[in-house]
């Protein structure tokens, strides 16, 4: 399935990959082995493929003993693998390379050799436990990987020409019409319910079959459960108790987390390591709340505001419902239907989080409680324009899940800090229009911000 990554990975190996390695990280069952894979057959004479999580004692033994003399390992390499390299030519990728950190240290050397390129994989790379012990090279360059957007889940349905029909109608501030609309909906409802995991898309696209999307689901998400316990060592109950309080975090109308909810008397203090282990793992996305809306939101960030959603949305929808009775296809047909009574806004802007995620925008959140003074407000995402000018850098952005809703916070919002707001939105189940000096967005646009 295409991914928008592969570009990223063709402008390393361009400008980059004969001064650095490239580290991908995302959580588990992403995909990165698949696109890296991929990329190395399509775009270098020969590969190999060193995955460190089948490791058995023949590959461990070159590692441990022959790494300081680099002929003498390339040679036992190519022999391992049965590949010959070409220099030059040739990419060698260190799959799950957090399992061996000896050989992400090791990046160091092999990038001043200069003979190949190379690209490791890996999730939790940044815990203590995969870092003790080594030195992290500075010959690396990292990016994220994240769940197939909406428009890659589009390409993967079969559909090339509407996702460009849905940007070119963005650009040009107007409308789909109401037939391209209900199937633009359609298809963002249907992402929403089968999330952006690569295995999950590709299960429906084969048989359409709810429970076994669910099964796959369910499946990744023990892998994560039990990565927790495998890998969080004595904050494993303490990562355990937020992960499973984000789905009753969300359906609050408040979404701000709550620390106490978790444990009476609970400190933030004393659940530090917790959240930095969650973050580093990728399975949520963290939105801090900004004291203003002023350009440079990471300097205006209050950390002890903050919301947790789920990295992907399908997976919270498999997370949040797990009674027997309300699993699988009868639960999908009800979501797809908007026949579930839940508060579908905690999934909506949950998806709107993955796919401001997914275009690489750090997340942002205003909430200002002050009853006395009418300055009770609360604004979904703040995101920077993408030119910065001396005023109105910052877009404000309101998530609303149903069909009558009003935009209190959002006009208090404006006459507050008019001279910081560039255009600011409201993400909505109808069609696009412009209204006061307010874009209303249809959900299916997100991805175009």
């Amino acid at each position: 399935m295409k991914r928008k990554i592969y570009n990223d990975l063709l402008t390393w190996k361009d400008k980059r990959a004969n001064k650095e390695a490239l580290l991908i990280d995302g959580v588990r069952r992403v995909g990165k082995s698949y696109i890296v894979e991929e990329f190395a057959k399509n775009e270098y004479a020969s590969y190999i493929l060193v995955n460190f999580s089948q490791m058995n004692d023949e590959i461990r033994g070159i590692f441990d003993n022959y790494l300081p003399d680099l002929d003498n390992f390339f040679m036992r390499l190519q022999l391992w693998a049965n590949v010959k390299l070409v220099p030059g030519k040739s990419l060698i990728i260190f799959d799950e390379v957090q399992r061996y950190p000896k050989a992400r240290e090791a990046i160091k050397w092999l990038v001043k050799d200069g003979r190949y390129h190379y690209i490791e994989t890996g999730s939790l790379v940044s815990i203590r436990k995969n870092t003790q012990g080594i030195t992290i090279p500075s010959e690396e360059s990292h990016i994220d990987m994240f769940p197939m957007d909406f428009e890659e889940f589009l390409w993967a349905m079969g559909e090339e020409l509407l996702p460009n029909f849905i940007r070119e109608n963005f650009a040009k501030q107007v409308s789909l019409g109401p037939a391209f609309h209900r199937k633009a909906m359609d298809y963002i409802r249907l992402y929403m319910i089968v999330g952006g995991m690569p295995q999950a898309i590709q299960e429906y696209r084969e048989t359409k079959d709810f429970d076994e999307v669910d099964h796959i689901k369910r499946n990744i998400l023990e892998l994560y459960r039990n990565d927790i316990y495998q890998y969080a060592g004595e904050d494993a109950p303490k990562v355990a108790s937020i992960w499973d309080s984000i789905p009753g975090q969300l359906q609050r109308h408040e979404k701000r987390f709550r620390i106490g909810s978790l444990k009476k008397g609970a400190r933030s203090r004393n659940y530090a390591n917790a959240f930095f282990w969650l973050n580093e793992s990728r399975v949520i996305n963290t939105c801090y709340g900004a004291t203003e809306p002023s350009i440079g939101l990471k300097l205006n960030r209050d950390d002890a505001k903050y919301k947790l959603y789920l990295g992907d949305t399908g997976l919270l929808i498999s997370h949040a419902f797990d009674e027997a009775a309300i699993q699988g296809t009868e639960l999908y047909r009800k979501l797809m239907l908007d026949k579930l009574e839940l508060n579908k806004g905690m999934l909506v802007e949950n998806l709107v989080s993955q796919m401001l995620c997914a275009n690489k925008k750090p997340l942002y959140f205003y909430s200002k409680s002050d009853n006395e003074s009418r300055e009770n407000m609360e604004i979904d995402f703040l995101v920077c324009k993408q030119d910065i000018t001396n005023k109105h850098n910052i877009c404000p952005i309101e998530v609303k899940s149903t069909q009558r809703y009003t935009t209190s916070s959002l006009k208090k919002f404006q006459q507050k800090f008019s001279t910081n707001l560039h255009t600011p939105y409201v993400i909505h189940s109808g069609d696009f229009k412009i209204q006061d000096d307010v874009c209303y967005l249809p959900l299916y646009m997100t991805f175009c911000l």
